[in-house]
């Protein structure tokens, strides 16, 4: 997966971009996950935090102790979710200009799937975090 990895926000007001690679992509089903997008599960691309440049209006929010999301406060677009304790930032799948050029590895904390979801994908699934 060569090249930058860059996205924004619905109105165009926030833009990120890096030049690292993926740590891991996976789909996330727990239940904090699928509040804070407001989606059945939330899909990111997991980079370095310190790698990426984050440019325009972007208001954050605490979702767990240790995890903070971040959105554009104009759009109210879902861009980040920041573990900054480990140097680490989810970017979400859907506000890349590119998404498809990264699919998801993994499927984690199952355990919370929404019952009408069927994944269909030869992905492995864990009922929570993933083992490593």
């Amino acid at each position: 997966m060569a090249g930058a990895i860059e996205g924004g926000c619905l109105c165009g007001a926030c833009r990120y971009s890096t030049d690292a690679q993926p740590i891991n992509i996976r789909a996330c089903h727990c239940r904090i996950c699928q509040k804070a997008t407001g989606a059945p599960f939330y899909a990111r691309v997991l980079v370095p935090l310190d790698a990426v440049t984050i440019t325009g209006p972007v208001g954050w929010h605490p979702s767990s102790p240790a995890v903070r999301r971040g959105f554009c406060t104009q759009c109210g677009t879902t861009l980040f979710s920041e573990r900054a304790s480990a140097n680490v930032v989810g970017l979400t799948l859907g506000s890349l200009d590119e998404p498809d050029r990264y699919p998801p590895s993994a499927h984690i904390w199952t355990s919370s799937k929404q019952s009408w979801l069927t994944l269909a994908d030869d992905l492995p699934h864990h009922a929570e975090g993933p083992s490593a």
